[in-house]
Order: C-alpha cells, then sequence, then structure tokens
C-alpha cells in the first residue's frame, strides 16, 4: 500500500523525505502542494488524525505567512477560519505532508518517519 506524499519540489526538506521514502521501498503518491492545494475537508481529517494542534501545518517560515502577518492571527483565529487560510494556498501548509491510513506525519524528522512509515 502507497502512502500520499505531499510537497513543493523545491523544498530541500521535501527531497530528504523524497530520498527517504524512495531509499526505503516506500510505495507513495507524490502530490505537488501548490498545484494542487489540500482542500479544506483534507486538512480538517489530517489534522484530526495527525492529533496535533492547527498550528503546527502552517508553513511559519514562508514568505507568505509573514506578508499575512499570521504569526498573531493564528493563536486567534477560529480552527474554520484557520481552515479556510490553510486551504486557500498550498504554500501556506507546512511540508512534506504523509498521509498513510491514519497515520499522518508534518515536516520531515526521520525517527519519526521510520517508527510510523516502517
Amino acid at each position: 500500500m502507497s502512502v500520499l506524499f505531499v510537497e513543493y519540489p523545491k523544498c530541500t526538506t521535501c527531497r530528504k523525505a523524497k530520498k527517504f521514502l524512495t531509499e526505503n521501498n516506500i510505495e507513495f503518491i507524490d502530490r505537488h502542494i501548490a498545484d494542487e492545494n489540500p482542500t479544506k475537508e483534507e486538512l480538517k481529517d489530517w489534522i484530526a488524525k495527525s492529533g496535533l494542534p492547527i498550528n503546527k501545518f502552517f508553513n511559519t517560515s514562508g514568505v507568505l505567512y509573514r506578508e499575512m502577518q499570521l504569526k498573531d492571527k493564528v493563536k486567534v483565529l477560529p480552527e474554520d477560519e484557520l481552515l479556510d487560510i490553510l486551504a486557500s494556498n498550498g504554500m501556506l501548509v507546512k511540508r512534506p505532508l504523509v498521509i498513510k491510513d491514519n497515520t499522518v506525519l508534518v515536516g520531515f524528522k526521520e525517527a519519526d518517519w521510520i517508527e510510523k512509515l516502517k
């Protein structure tokens, strides 16, 4: 069974994560986050499965995040509005994302990936 790998190809962390998947013979479906932005429904599902708060799904180092001045808004806006913001542009979403059954991994931490994907 393959996992869904949501990435931005120019991102160096995404490249490392993709290399990890390939080297560990983990089949994956590749999805370009800017071309095919996660929907509000997908994000809601992934956040629930990840067990993480919604703020962990924001790409806080991104230019768009800073331009939209989201640092403070993320702390006060209702989750529904935050989901709308995340679903509006893939560049706002932290990446890479790996979705496998009920497991959702945000960002690339090799130890977590080994534990959850192997």
